[in-house]
């Protein structure tokens, strides 16, 4: 069975439609999921799933793109939110130098500032990072003893092996499966082993269904996309990422 690593369940097209979306996902062998937070309205929603559901996991985290709106007392807020259970990592945060919807600068003292949240508290990251590699990586190694994933890679071979240098993991999405991509000869040359899957739905959603809405159930066709790149069985893929998702996020 599959761990989607990273979604977004309390979008109103996944939220209002609940119960189907997961039995799809379950028949789809997607059976965990990490609702991930952008800020901290959607995190207490996330963490009311989290609630609600045994295989629901919950994040709490400002996006880059919220940067710019986090509250005063944000740092307060998210170590709030840490103490309950059900969250089991600190993000979405990052940075986005491609949309700079936030300034670079809040983007990364708010980055920074959640980083260090992490390292006092021994909690897993999951960043966001477009178009701003050199940056990521320079926030990254001032933390040395966080761990965490880089969600939704894209980047290039050289990045990976850097993040995983420093001991992170590589989180593949939909775009791992578009024509054209890049993104499959630097899967190949990764270690199974520091390899997760996600759909970050609603966005992204894979081939067969690129353009349309996405959900968790497509975590699937990531899977079985490894499994073509590494000529390697379906199972070994699903349990592989699995267990690497059990590890990080100590499910």
């Amino acid at each position: 069975m599959l761990t989607d690593t990273h979604c977004h369940l309390f979008y109103d097209q996944i939220k209002n439609d609940l119960e189907d979306v997961l039995e799809r996902a379950k028949n789809m062998g997607v059976d965990r999921f990490i609702c991930v937070a952008t800020n901290l309205d959607n995190a207490e929603e996330c963490l009311a799933l989290s609630k609600a559901y045994d295989n629901i996991f919950a994040s709490v985290g400002i996006h880059p793109h919220d940067a710019k709106n986090a509250p005063k007392d944000y740092i307060k807020r998210i170590y709030d939110f840490i103490q309950k259970d059900e969250i089991v990592a600190i993000g979405e945060m990052g940075l986005d130098y491609f949309r700079n919807i936030s300034n670079p600068e809040t983007q990364k003292e708010i980055f920074r500032s959640q980083m260090k949240i992490a390292e006092d508290l021994n909690k897993p990251v999951i960043f966001h990072n477009r178009d701003a590699d050199q940056d990521v990586l320079s926030i990254l190694k001032d933390f040395p003893s966080v761990t965490g994933v880089a969600h939704c890679f894209s980047s290039n071979e050289n990045t990976a092996k850097k993040l995983i240098d420093l001991g992170y993991y590589i989180s593949f999405s939909g775009n791992l499966t578009f024509k054209n991509s890049h993104l499959p000869k630097v899967a190949v040359d990764l270690p199974l082993e520091r390899l997760l899957v996600e759909t970050d739905c609603p966005y992204l959603s894979p081939v067969p269904h690129r353009g349309k809405s996405n959900e968790p159930g497509r975590a699937r066709f990531v899977a079985e996309k490894l499994s073509e790149i590494f000529n390697l069985p379906f199972e070994v893929i699903a349990r592989a990422t699995t267990e690497n998702a059990t590890n990080l996020f100590n499910l």
